[in-house]
């Protein structure tokens, strides 16, 4: 069995925005707040953790983009995040 704290660190990836409008239409982005270490909260998705996932929404850490965040990247279509794909969010944070 792989482990999947090694196989998310692979996939964490620098994307322009632009290429996020798809994951963001269909609402599957999923902020990460700096204070968190991105490749934890996609461990925490993937295994299902949802003591620790509630905790960090309840704390504001994690949070699915606002209107407003979503009409400033639409105008910075460069605009570049890390992001990690965790079936079926795109987990984002900015950089």
């Amino acid at each position: 069995m792989s482990d999947i704290k090694t196989q998310l660190s692979e996939q964490l990836a620098s994307i322009e925005w632009n290429l996020l409008i798809p994951h963001a239409q269909r609402d599957a982005v999923v902020i990460v707040k700096e204070q968190l270490n991105l490749i934890d909260v996609g461990v925490a998705v993937a295994e299902d953790n949802t003591t620790s996932v509630k905790s960090w929404i309840s704390q504001q850490l994690i949070y699915k983009p606002s209107p407003q965040d979503l009409s400033t990247w639409n105008s910075e279509p460069n605009k570049k995040f890390m992001t990690l794909i965790v079936q079926p969010f795109v987990l984002i944070q900015e950089h």
